[in-house]
């Protein structure tokens, strides 16, 4: 293995008597204790590895343990981030660590039961080749990591309908629903945070709402007192906080627009859910995480019924709301008239677009009461721009996002319950108002009707319980033309003999490859940082692990063998028979005449994990195919 050199960033500010400051522990620190550490440094290194070595000296008769601490994301680290036991020299040896990225390493020791760590020393691992390449370690089955005291080591655990925004400090943000595997995050406040450098090491940051905003309340209160119903009785702890969505405005602005779920019902006879409302925040440097400002209301349900509550409980075609004022997602059309649009909802009736303010980030027509008898009495509250169903309001639709790209505006959706079934689907418009297209043509905005190409779904490749509840996406950039797909995974239900295992969410980030016609297809499995070295055509021959991911409600979609020979057949699987051909200056496998666009990712279900190859394409009757290359 070759040596690879590193960079070299300059040291931070020094911290020769500092003890824990990450907020994960009161670990008692007192500089009377006399030991002083010197800055870790380097030698021996590797794109995957590195020697470091500190000094220690004062009152150096009371240590008992010496060690060094690292990060990938925390900039000082501590015992609770990941920690390497040192020799007698105070020397040790740090291994699998992932080429090109930045690590943050401090000395620490530990001894009259306190905590003493050195300054940190900062550096970047080279880019590692593939025969270098390190996969992530950290577990998917998270269960032995998911209380709240060790937060610190969750990384992507504990992610539930992620939003991701990258910022001016190189950072990517990410922000999701309150959920959690046993409740872990309410000790933390809602809307909790993380970051990344690299969208593969993620620090956690917490919550960044402490508490219930103070206009919650007394707001649909006074909506209540208007519908002739009486005040609420629920406390803080009864509502809900779902699925926010970040949006870089302009250098210092960044927009949070969250969902906040009422608890009751708008009657006594416990008919139709209470509203829930869209709120907003603000912050100048999500680095502060408790920097989010509330601005305060911005939408809530609307109804076309008026007053009238009798529509039973059980009547979802004809449910009381029209709009449901939740899932939000933020659009800035920088490529078109530069408005600001707030899209949201979710079952009932489908998705609404509605322009907003620039300046304020509230909705820019003035909102009447959110009830009226025709939909025009409550236009300001938005349009509709896709719906599954034009005759039923209950359509099982939610999670809108639209992003930009090539011409178009793509708008991705959730589809189905979210414990199992979920899975994305993506329309296209050459307006953001619409009509919003399907891959086969379906007008879902001016018609409805299902939406193809299915981009997620429950699957399983070989050797893994695989994944489910696959949804619920934010999509982004690096402003490098590379495009990135985020959601949360879950486990089957009962895997590994776990009754809860179905509240095990992962966070997800895969790549997206465009089609040439200009679809995205998201790959099958999730990004790792993986060095994208030319596919050549002799790698491909062999066995692949092949998923038709064609929808079927609730099913998780198992993998098949299917064998790519020499002599460009396809000998063994679904395509048996067929040939296959690839253009390697586009990465493209075409076999059975389905284009797949290929990929290096890490194979995430081998062990040890290590790199491979993958595919994601679009077939005849708008179906969804994904494979791996076979180790």
């Amino acid at each position: 293995m070759k040596k690879l050199s590193f960079l070299f960033i300059s040291l931070l500010t020094a911290f020769a008597f500092t003890g824990c400051t990450d907020g994960l522990d009161n670990i008692e620190y007192n500089p009377s204790n006399g030991v002083i550490l010197s800055a870790p440094v380097s030698a021996a290194a590797t794109s995957s590895s590195l020697t470091v070595t500190s000094t220690m000296n004062g009152n150096v008769g009371v240590v008992l343990k010496k060690g060094f601490c690292y990060s990938a994301n925390v900039q000082n680290p501590t015992i609770k981030d990941y920690v390497v036991d040192a020799d007698e020299n105070f020397s040790a040896t740090i291994t699998g660590l992932m080429g090109g990225t930045t690590y943050y390493i401090r000395a620490y020791v530990y001894g009259d039961s306190r905590y003493v760590y050195s300054e940190t020393f900062t550096v970047t691992t080279g880019v590692a080749s593939l025969e270098e390449y390190v996969a992530p370690a950290y577990v998917d089955n998270y269960v032995d990591i998911a209380a709240w005291s060790s937060r610190g080591k969750w990384n992507l655990a504990n992610v539930h309908d992620p939003t991701v925004v990258l910022a001016e400090d190189g950072y990517y943000y990410m922000y999701q629903t309150d959920a959690s595997y046993g409740n872990a995050h309410q000790a933390g406040g809602h809307f909790h945070g993380r970051r990344s450098k690299d969208l593969v090491n993620w620090e956690y940051l917490g919550g960044t709402m402490k508490e219930l905003p103070e206009w919650v309340i007394p707001k649909l209160n006074e909506i209540r007192t208007e519908m002739g119903l009486e005040a609420t009785t629920a406390n803080s702890a009864d509502f809900g906080y779902w699925a926010p969505c970040v949006r870089k405005v302009k250098n210092g602005l960044y927009r949070m627009y969250y969902s906040i779920v009422c608890p009751g019902t708008i009657s006594g006879d416990g008919t139709w859910s209470e509203r829930a409302f869209i709120g907003l925040m603000e912050n100048d440097n999500p680095a502060n995480n408790d920097g989010w400002v509330d601005k305060g209301y911005v939408i809530t349900n609307a109804s076309d019924k008026g007053l009238d509550f009798n529509v039973a409980a059980n009547n979802y075609e004809n449910s009381y709301y029209k709009w449901n004022a939740i899932d939000p997602s933020y659009f800035i059309d920088e490529e078109g008239d530069g408005k600001h649009w707030l899209i949201y909802g979710s079952w009932h009736s489908g998705i609404a677009l509605v322009e907003l303010d620039a300046e304020s980030g509230k909705v820019k027509a003035e909102l009447p009461k959110p009830w009226g008898t025709t939909g025009e009495e409550i236009a300001a509250y938005g349009k509709l721009i896709a719906t599954r169903n034009m005759r039923s309001r209950w359509q099982a639709s939610e999670g809108p996002e639209i992003i930009y790209h090539g011409g178009y505006y793509y708008l991705f959706l959730a589809y189905d319950e979210l414990s199992v079934a979920y899975n994305t689907r993506v329309a296209r418009a050459e307006h953001i108002e619409g009509p919003y297209f399907s891959m086969d043509g379906t007008n879902v905005t001016t018609n409805g009707g299902d939406i193809l190409p299915v981009v997620t779904h429950p699957y399983k490749f070989n050797g893994s319980d695989g994944w489910v509840g696959i949804s619920h996406c934010c999509v982004f950039d690096d402003g490098n033309g590379n495009w990135y797909f985020a959601s949360q995974g879950r486990f089957p239900k009962n895997a590994g003999g776990n009754a809860s295992s179905n509240d095990l969410m992962m966070g997800h980030v895969r790549k997206i490859r465009w089609t040439e016609d200009g679809w995205p297809l998201v790959m099958p499995e999730r990004y790792a940082a993986v060095p994208q070295d030319k596919i050549e055509e002799s790698e491909l021959i062999g066995n692949w692990e092949h998923i038709d991911l064609s929808y079927s409600f609730g099913d998780q979609k198992t993998s098949t063998q299917m064998t790519l020979t020499e002599d460009h057949k396809v000998s063994a699987g679904p395509w048996a028979g067929a040939t296959w051909s690839y253009d390697a200056e586009n990465q493209v496998l075409t076999a059975n005449g389905v284009k797949l666009y290929l990929q290096r990712e890490t194979d995430w279900e081998a062990s040890p994990r290590t790199h491979t190859i993958v595919y994601a394409g679009y077939g005849g009757n708008n179906k969804t195919y994904w494979g791996k290359k076979s180790k």
